[in-house]
């Protein structure tokens, strides 16, 4: 069977080799010029870094948005693939600490490709919703190895810690320009997330109602 024939489980004709290597050219450019440049940069700004017809471009990606949202699922990829790495080579005591600093570092730029898809009408949750399971599922292994390990407290499970590293990356925002205080701040977020010593752990404590 030759590589370009369609595929009778998709109905869809695989790109050619030159045409994958020419895609994965583009997405690797737009992301740099958006990250450097901002999401306003123009489909004509890449094609002119990756040294391509704007044709070329639009012929893997019919609109500016499509673009956009190619890259955020790439980077949302490399960040599961990036969690994997992480437990095989730094094992369980360090490897949610480190993909926890890696979200953060990278938040900045994934919530302005976010924002801007939004903005454009797109459905950003429907877009991602596969590389979101994939990363949803690593964070379960990296939580999972961490508890056990006993450097976690048990009592976390995967949708608070979502939660928190979105909330941190909120915080962080609001403390941009401020290097001393978002160290600080993640100081104490981190240590929120580790295991109590000294006594049992159970669930997360509820708060206690005012009488």
């Amino acid at each position: 069977m030759t590589t370009d024939q369609t595929s009778p489980a998709t109905g869809v004709k695989p790109l050619r080799a030159d045409a994958r290597r020419n895609r994965a050219r583009l997405l690797e450019v737009a992301e740099a010029v958006f990250t450097e440049r901002g999401t306003g940069a123009s489909t004509e700004e890449i094609a002119r870094e990756a040294k391509v017809g704007i044709a070329t471009v639009f012929r893997h990606f019919p609109t500016k948005e499509a673009l956009l949202e190619a890259v955020l699922v790439r980077r949302l990829e490399r960040l599961a693939e990036e969690g994997r790495r992480l437990i095989i080579e730094t094992g369980p005591t360090y490897a949610l600490f480190a993909f926890f600093d890696l979200v953060l570092d990278q938040s900045p730029v994934k919530n302005a490709f976010a924002a801007a898809l939004a903005d454009a009408g797109v459905d950003v949750r429907a877009a991602t919703s596969e590389a979101g399971r994939a990363l949803r599922e690593v964070l379960t292994a990296l939580l999972d190895g961490a508890q056990q390990a006993g450097v976690v407290r048990r009592g976390l499970e995967v949708p608070e810690l979502t939660a928190i590293l979105v909330g941190t990356c909120r915080m962080l925002e609001h403390l941009d320009g401020h290097p001393e205080s978002a160290k600080r701040a993640r100081a104490v977020v981190r240590d929120g997330l580790k295991a109590c010593t000294g006594s049992p752990e159970g669930p997360l404590p509820q708060g206690r109602a005012h009488s």
